[in-house]
Formats: C-alpha cells, structure tokens, sequence
C-alpha cells in the first residue's frame, strides 16, 4: 500500500511543471490543486478525490492522466 505523503508527492510531480498542491480532507480523501505559480491562475481544483482505488502506480497514472484531459478539454472551451 501507497502512504499518504507518498501519494500526495507522485500525484504533485504529475503535474509538473504547473504546480499541484495536494491536502487530505478530514474524510481522508484529497483536494487537488492544479495552478500556475508565477499567475496563481487556478487550472484545476478537485476536493474530493477517493484515495481508496489508488493502491498502485498505474492507478495513480490513470488519475492523473484523467485530470490532465479534464483541464485540456477546459482550455479548449474556453479558446
């Protein structure tokens, strides 16, 4: 099993280079954060993301590439 911090680190170096914050709410599921630094323009924020399916690295990948395509396809709307 994935712990926590380690979890929190992969999914924040997946979003690499915008900057990811990622805390665990009192439930235990995560907020993400997805957001440009030098702007603090938010990209993508997600408060309750279930960790309980993420028990191993391509779990952790798909959610990844999941949130990646949600903000992709927001850029598009709104170009």
């Amino acid at each position: 099993m994935i712990s926590i911090l380690e979890l929190r680190h992969i999914i924040e170096c997946g979003f690499l280079p915008l900057s990811c914050t990622c805390t665990v709410n009192p439930d235990g599921s995560l907020m993400i954060k997805v957001f440009d630094a030098s702007t603090n323009r938010v990209d993508l924020l997600v408060t309750a993301v279930s960790t309980s399916n993420l028990t191993s690295s391509r779990a952790i990948a798909n959610l990844i590439a999941e949130l990646r395509s949600e903000m992709q396809s927001r850029k598009t709307a709104f170009q």
